[in-house]
Formats: structure tokens, C-alpha cells, sequence
């Protein structure tokens, strides 16, 4: 084959490349959860992640999270991390905290510290985890740790979650909020994500504390 031939050859291959890898990316979508509760009002703050094998085989741990104390609480007060996120704790108060968490998919203890402890805690296995203060009873905090790269918070002040760039596929869709009650599982429901178009779904979620 000649020179010119090898050319004109690669480049029809990084067309063909191009075209997959272009249509691959068109199949991401959106989707959007409507969060309410039994007497169908918008629940603000909810937390809403896409499960399935094929996102469990995607997920990487996130760099640089913190869940920090100022002002005697936890900020922010929940947290979403995917599985294998090492959270660090500074504190920025002028007290000292003591964190701990007695929630089964991860319990710790940082025990009366100012500043930044030296190790941050890994957050390895999915579930919500509770953090509380010993010394700060009215202190308390979330952490969702989550085995999925497809996750998202409402935004401030509504009851819509949007989980962007999710590929087509069959999931589970979780929905959980700090307002419900201790050790609830999120509430779940299939859902399909086609090849191409978004996704609205509808979350209700009932037995919320007041």
C-alpha cells in the first residue's frame, strides 16, 4: 500500500471513531425526579441516584470532599459521595468537636480535635451514614454514600433533582431525604433511560418528620 493510500486509510478509521464515539455520547440524558410527599408538595432537598451493574462499574471515588463544623453544625448537612471517598473534617470552630457515626455503613470516631485531623475517614460501603457530636448534641449531618456515578441534591429551595449524562439503560432510582426516618431505606423505583430524550419521573415520599 502506498504512503497516500496508509493516510487516506487512518483518516476514514478516525471518521468511523469519531461517528461511535459522537453517537455514544448522544445516548447520555437527563433525568428528572419530582420530589413530593403524601399530600403531593414539592420536598426540597432530596438526594436521588441511578443504580444499576453496569454505574456500579463506574464509579470512582471523589477528590477533595469535606465535611466541615463551623458554627457548631455540619456543613453541608448532607453530603453525597460515591463509594471509596475519603471525607476529611476540619473544623472550623474555635471549639473542639468529637464526630461519630454508629450507622452500619460506617462507623467512626474522631475523638475531641481542633483543625484537621491528619487521616481522612474512607467512606466504603454504600447507605446513609449519620454524624452526630458528642459534645454538640443538636449537631447532626449526613454523608449518602452512593455506588453509582449518577447522583444529584435538588436545588436550593425546590423539589426537582436532576441527574445529568446518564447513559441508556435499566436502573433503580432511589430517592432519600435527612427527613426520613432513621434507617428508612430510600424509596426506589425502576426506570428506563432511552437512547435517546429525557426522563421525568415522580418520587412520593411518605412519613416525613415535620
Amino acid at each position: 500500500m502506498t504512503q497516500s493510500g496508509a493516510c487516506w486509510r487512518w483518516a476514514a478509521l478516525a471518521v468511523v471513531c469519531w461517528a461511535v464515539f459522537s453517537s455514544a455520547g448522544a445516548w447520555a440524558a437527563s433525568v428528572q425526579v419530582d420530589v413530593v410527599d403524601e399530600a403531593g408538595r414539592p420536598v426540597h432537598g432530596a438526594v436521588a441516584f441511578l443504580e444499576s451493574a453496569a454505574a456500579s462499574a463506574q464509579t470512582k471515588p471523589l477528590a477533595g470532599a469535606e465535611m466541615t463544623q463551623q458554627g457548631k453544625q455540619f456543613l453541608p448537612g448532607v453530603l453525597v459521595v460515591p463509594v471509596g471517598t475519603s471525607v476529611h473534617f476540619p473544623n472550623r470552630d474555635s471549639v473542639r468537636h468529637h464526630v461519630y457515626s454508629f450507622s452500619p455503613a460506617k462507623k467512626f470516631e474522631l475523638k475531641l480535635y481542633t483543625g484537621t485531623p491528619a487521616n481522612p475517614v474512607v467512606f466504603d460501603r454504600a447507605g446513609v451514614v449519620t454524624l452526630g457530636c458528642n459534645i454538640h448534641d443538636r449537631m447532626v449531618g449526613w454523608i449518602v454514600v452512593v455506588d453509582t456515578p449518577y447522583y444529584a441534591q435538588a436545588a436550593e429551595g425546590t423539589g426537582q433533582v436532576q441527574i445529568n449524562g446518564v447513559p441508556a439503560g435499566n436502573y433503580k432510582l432511589r430517592v432519600w431525604h435527612p427527613s426520613m426516618a432513621p434507617g428508612a431505606a430510600a424509596h426506589e423505583l425502576p426506570v428506563a433511560v432511552p437512547a435517546t430524550g429525557n426522563v421525568r419521573a415522580a418520587a412520593r415520599l411518605v412519613g416525613l418528620a415535620p
